[in-house]
């Protein structure tokens, strides 16, 4: 019997539940969240759409963390949320408790669980799940390239006009301003990117998607992302859970993959029951390797953040 725990019944994580359920690969998804009555009443109501769209799967809504017992995978989305204006690093302090917290209790009622994080500022607490978890650094990992790689081929879709599922986009490095674009990888309906666009308008792509959370945030004033980002998250969770094998880039551990080693850092990777089964290494151009290489630095200086928090 397949369970899958998402910590946080905001936008994000209910969402990411609602998915997940509608998917209908899993057994039980339970959402947890602090607020009496939130993730109850969301079960609630989405199971009683399973006959409407047709899937089995069981939500149950709870305050407690004995509930999530036995979980193969705990996703983590609670945390504040960005407001407009502030940065992801704004977060760090407030949310590095909260993840903290959170790791604590799933390691304690499931100690073989895979550990899918996206609260913000991911490169950080995606580190500080492993070392809190004690778990191996592949059943940790980060969501992050995932959703920059689908900003970014919406942008593509967007500006040449064509078919969105026709469009290969592939992003690296860290989420947000280290964020990686390899214009090598991505394709146009069959043709590389840069064929069809000129090194300008690619720039101005990997420029928005850069800041394409900071975008919507500036739309929403009182919230963040949560359709794109909860899409991508149900989909690395349903690669564990199938033991598929599906390659995307995700927040791995790097151990010497393109030079880099000691640091989690957006690669392509497979994902499977274990978690990330293999780090898939591409050929880069000079500059894309150089900025990955950036992008590992920029990441372990942020993690240094960590050891002037006072926890």
């Amino acid at each position: 019997m397949s369970k899958v725990t998402v910590v946080g019944a905001g936008k994000y994580g209910s969402t990411t539940v609602q998915r997940l359920a509608e998917a209908d690969v899993i057994d039980e998804v339970v959402m947890i969240d602090i607020v009496d009555g939130l993730p109850q009443g969301l079960a609630l109501d989405m199971n009683q759409s399973r006959p409407v769209l047709g899937y089995r799967t069981l939500v149950t809504g709870t305050n407690d963390y004995a509930d999530t017992a036995g979980s193969d995978v705990v996703v983590i989305t609670a945390g504040l949320p960005r407001k407009p204006g502030m940065s992801r690093m704004d977060l760090l302090g407030v949310n590095a408790k909260i993840v903290k917290t959170v790791t604590e209790e799933v390691v304690a009622y499931s100690p073989d669980c895979v550990i899918i994080v996206v609260t913000n500022p991911l490169d950080q607490m995606t580190t500080l799940a492993a070392d809190v978890s004690g778990f191996p650094k592949e059943r940790v990992i980060g969501q992050a390239g995932m959703l920059d790689s689908a900003r970014l081929a919406h942008f593509i879709s967007e500006k040449v006009d064509v078919d969105v599922l026709l469009v290969k986009a592939v992003t690296l490095g860290s989420h947000g301003p280290t964020m990686v674009p390899v214009p090598s990888l991505c394709e146009i309906d069959g043709k590389p990117m840069t064929e069809v666009l000129d090194a300008e308008t690619i720039d101005e792509l990997v420029d928005r998607t850069r800041g394409g959370g900071a975008e919507i945030v500036a739309f929403l004033k009182t919230g963040s992302a949560y359709y794109a980002p909860s899409a991508a998250a149900a989909a690395m969770v349903e690669a564990v859970i199938t033991d598929s094998g599906a390659e995307m880039p995700v927040c791995a551990w790097m151990t010497g993959e393109y030079g880099i080693d000691g640091v989690y850092l957006g690669v392509l990777a497979k994902l499977g029951a274990g978690g990330v089964t293999g780090v898939t290494e591409v050929a880069l151009t000079e500059e894309e390797a150089a900025g990955l290489l950036e992008a590992a630095n920029a990441v372990k200086a942020k993690v240094a953040d960590l050891e002037e928090i006072d926890f």
